[in-house]
């Protein structure tokens, strides 16, 4: 089980939904929530003592106080509430929304801070361009079982979904009828981390169904950029667009065949950042995790 002493930020009573506030109060009020809990010491960031007993180990009653937090069928969220906002160009189809209310997010990133486990060894470095680089931030993924996801020189096994990553997975069913069998994991440490201009266009990924990509923490900025612009072939103009603490961006197609996207270093991003993307494996071409 993952654990960081950045891993309780807020309280379990945190999951009560917020009214309705500007996206940027939302952001506002999550970075100022978490740093005033960073500047204290990580041993007085508790949760609450009410979810614990004298026989359970500090780890397991955290986990079991996180859980009990938030009813994981999401019962608030449905679909005539969520505001999307659409944003296009040439050849490039994005939803844009917020999932998830601040108090659900804050829960649900809690959550994932304590059950994810990254990859180590070969699997934290890419190969570009010949040449192999670690990579600048943490990685892992998770999906049905058999189900491997291979780019950059590296395939990737998924593992068994915890909850939380299954519960996501469900809802994202539930609202944008496709169902997800695999997750990417990105964990960005802070501003520092940071993904290179790429696009998700490997054979496995079934093309047709949008990439869903849920973001929980820092509030980071995200660009694309048209192949051809970025071979100098001519002037397309870059989208940019700020992803926020609970919300979901769907990547449609035929986006992916035309525009590369990117997170770039932002020395302002003093926070961490949880990213999600669901995508679907097709299952003729997947191959199976070695034994």
């Amino acid at each position: 089980m993952h654990q960081s002493k950045l891993a309780k930020y807020f309280s379990c009573n945190s999951n009560e939904e917020m009214t309705k506030k500007s996206k940027q109060n939302t952001n506002n009020e999550f970075n100022a929530q978490l740093t005033k809990k960073l500047k204290k010491d990580s041993t007085n960031i508790n949760i609450t003592g009410s979810c614990s007993t004298e026989h359970e180990s500090v780890e397991e009653s955290n986990e079991v106080c996180l859980h009990k937090a938030l009813d994981l069928t999401f019962p608030s969220i449905k679909q005539q509430n969520i505001v999307w906002k659409k944003i296009c160009a040439e050849n490039l189809m994005l939803d844009y929304c917020i999932l998830f209310p601040q108090g659900i997010a804050n829960t649900l990133f809690n959550m994932l801070e304590e059950e994810l486990q990254y990859f180590t060894g070969d699997l934290t470095r890419i190969k570009v361009f010949g040449k192999w680089h670690n990579i600048p931030r943490k990685q892992a993924s998770y999906g049905d079982e058999g189900l491997t996801y291979t780019y950059s020189g590296i395939t990737t096994p998924a593992l068994p979904w915890p909850t939380p990553l299954l519960a996501i997975r469900d809802l994202l069913h539930h609202l944008c009828g496709i169902y997800y069998n695999f997750v990417l994991v990105n964990r960005y440490q802070d501003g520092k981390d940071k993904i290179g201009e790429h696009k998700d266009d490997e054979k496995e990924l079934d093309s047709s169904a949008p990439i869903a990509s849920v973001s929980l923490g820092q509030p980071r900025t995200f660009y694309f950029v048209h192949q051809d612009a970025r071979r100098k072939l001519r002037h397309v103009d870059k989208v940019q667009l700020l992803l926020e603490h609970g919300s979901l961006l769907l990547m449609k197609a035929p986006t992916n065949k035309f525009w590369y996207h990117a997170l770039p270093p932002r020395a302002a991003a003093k926070l961490p950042r949880i990213n999600l993307t669901f995508r679907c494996i097709t299952k003729k071409q997947h191959s199976l995790v070695p034994t």
